[in-house]
């Protein structure tokens, strides 16, 4: 537990005023200082009269405004000596002062002390005192925490991280696989720079950037990047900092925003996910006077309004476009906007280069094989595919990062952790048909992605698994292609079907069934690939909470619903025919296939088409894919 003084002050201060108090009232009941020889017995108010009638009291000392006094008298019990007594003299008595004068008694009226009064006063200010100051510290403390009680008048005010010159470690250089979208914002860089070579041109600087991508391809590493290249002024922040449940809270963060940027111009805010402020407006439920609504109505201003602002570019990054506000997107607000898609194989070999430099890897692996390995693997895909291999490296007690890892690596990022291999027994031969069905199937079709490797191995929730993996990255699939997806995705129930019979058919190809049935279905739907024609049948409604229409129409009747219907089952029909078929004819490779992989639980690609080309002819894919 960490020690800290205001915790250790504000437990023992009370401590202090308790005992304080207590000590107060300890000798509360004392006299006040009565000097040196002050009485240490007592004698009472009675004895004290009779002893003043014997003649036996010399002297009397009062105290406390004649409430005590202290009797010098003579003691016949200790052989007539002289002691001094205390004596609590009652609130009234008048003739006391009489018999002393009577009897010739010397007395002396002492003054009260102001002590008490002085102890007193301190008593009654030192508990408020004392008070106050423990509330000054927690306030104090709790007002450096977000939302705290010192910041209630602070909610207007913009929480954007700002550096006057981005040390933030990036540069282009750090930034691989995205090089189109880093000679758009070279251009940027180029502007706060030096301006004067594009306003000689008549060219105005650029007023926003916005980044748009899957997550994971490096739009806030582009921007850390360019506030590293820049050397200007840098605001950061997310767009969910401007929304609060107060409201106007939003719209005055954003005044306050510009406010700043306009005093360090020329200078760049950058917004990371800033859909989050930027949705479309007028949603079809509700109405639009809301608090996110005014802040976009505000952020809207201050880019393009009727003032407007120079030397202040915007660079906003996003995963969801979709959503955002058409006066958003429009030119004079964000004018460009840069696509910060998934790697190719190229960009994949830059951004493992960059990662592996810190990295220490076996002279045997080859990062061109991996980029080939991971086609749609984002920069953070890949950053984390490097860090597993390390992981399990470490793990292994290696001294450099070997295939194995790698392979294993990219089995975990795709399909999740390793589980406990199955047991030999029905179930086990079920699924190894299963897998070597799917395998099959896509071998032997000559569209179908290569075969990468078949295993009995469980990850994640999967019992098995196959991958297909293609050499080049495909940005248009063909008819001929889709089709023999989805045979490749039918082949484990058609081998399920076709070795054990129908009633022996297990779930495991649920998610099969579902990537079939949504393939099929877009066929005929999206890319006019059926007996209906090319033509789009899919609607284009939105999300009524996006400000979309309320009521969903279907762009087709009813009768066509049923033609599309009809389509999608003959596709799958015949597609899954054509399983069946391969796995009726090829049932004596399959079965080998199937042994070998319950002895070995994992079969790679090569090893596969090997054992497939001594019963059957391969179809040349004209691919080639490197194992690693």
């Amino acid at each position: 537990m960490k020690f800290s003084w205001r915790v250790l002050v504000l437990w023992t201060l009370p401590a202090l005023v308790i005992g304080f108090f207590f000590w107060q009232g300890a000798f509360a009941t004392a006299p006040a200082d009565m000097g040196k020889n002050a009485a240490s017995t007592r004698m009472t108010f009675g004895r004290f009269l009779e002893y003043l009638d014997a003649g036996r009291v010399k002297q009397v000392d009062f105290y406390e405004g004649g409430r005590t006094a202290i009797v010098e008298a003579v003691d016949p019990a200790l052989d007539d000596r002289l002691q001094r007594v205390r004596v609590d003299l009652p609130a009234s008595a008048p003739e006391l002062i009489t018999k002393l004068k009577d009897k010739g008694v010397n007395f002396d009226a002492h003054p009260a002390r102001n002590d008490g009064a002085i102890w007193g006063l301190l008593g009654n200010l030192i508990f408020p005192v004392l008070l106050i100051t423990g509330l000054f510290f927690l306030f104090r403390r709790s007002s450096n925490l977000p939302g705290g009680p010192g910041q209630a008048m602070n909610f207007g005010k913009s929480r954007a991280r700002f550096q006057m010159e981005a040390k933030t470690g990036v540069k282009f250089d750090d930034v691989a696989g995205i090089e189109e979208a880093k000679e758009e914002l070279q251009e940027v860089v180029t502007f706060l720079k030096q301006p004067e070579r594009f306003t000689a041109v008549g060219a105005r600087i650029p007023k926003g950037v916005l980044l748009v991508g899957p997550p994971g391809t490096g739009k806030t590493l582009l921007a850390k990047a360019i506030a590293g290249e820049a050397g200007v002024p840098f605001f950061s922040i997310s767009g969910s900092e401007f929304v609060e449940m107060f409201v106007g809270v939003g719209a005055s963060r954003v005044r306050d925003l510009f406010k700043k940027a306009k005093d360090n111009a020329p200078c760049i805010i950058f917004i990371d996910e800033i859909d989050a402020v930027g949705r479309q407006r007028g949603a079809g439920i509700g109405g639009g006077n809301d608090e996110r609504e005014q802040t976009l109505n505000q952020l809207l201003t201050e880019m393009d309004g009727f003032e407007g602002n120079t030397g202040i570019i915007i660079i906003a990054a996003t995963n969801r476009p979709d959503v955002l506000d058409a006066a958003l997107l429009r030119p004079g607000r964000f004018d460009r906007q840069v696509i910060v898609d998934a790697p190719d194989i190229k960009g994949r070999l830059e951004i493992l280069s960059v990662h592996a430099r810190n990295k220490k890897l076996d002279p045997s692996v080859s990062l061109e094989a991996i980029a080939r390995r991971t086609p749609g693997f984002t920069g953070a895909d890949l950053a984390n595919l490097l860090n597993e291999a390390a992981i399990l490296t470490a793990r292994r007690r290696k001294e450099a990062i070997t295939l194995l890892e790698i392979d294993d690596a990219v089995d975990r990022v795709v399909a999740g952790m390793e589980g406990t291999p199955l047991i030999d027994g029905k179930s086990k031969r079920l699924i190894a048909y299963h897998e070597v069905g799917h395998a099959l199937v896509g071998t032997l079709l000559k569209d179908h992605d290569p075969v990468q490797k078949v295993t009995l191995v469980p990850r994640g929730q999967a019992q098995g698994l196959t991958w297909f993996t293609p050499s080049e990255d495909q940005g248009l699939i063909t008819r001929a292609q889709l089709r023999a997806r989805i045979a490749g995705a039918l082949g484990g129930r058609a081998a399920e079907e076709v070795i054990f019979g129908r009633e022996e058919v297990t779930t495991g190809a649920g998610n099969d069934l579902q990537q079939v049935s949504s393939m099929a279905r877009q066929m005929v739907t999206r890319f006019g690939m059926s007996d209906l024609g090319p033509v789009s049948l899919e609607s284009q409604t939105g999300e009524v909470f996006l400000g979309r229409d309320w009521m969903n129409r279907s762009d087709y009747s009813e009768a066509i619903a049923s033609r599309i219907d009809t389509q999608v089952r003959q596709i799958v029909e015949d597609c899954y025919e054509t399983a069946k078929k391969i796995i009726r004819e090829h049932r004596t490779v399959a079965d080998r296939l199937v042994d070998l992989l319950i002895e070995k639980e994992t079969i790679d690609g090569d090893e596969f088409r090997r054992i497939v080309s001594e019963y059957a002819e391969v179809p040349d894919k004209q691919q080639f894919v490197p194992q690693l």
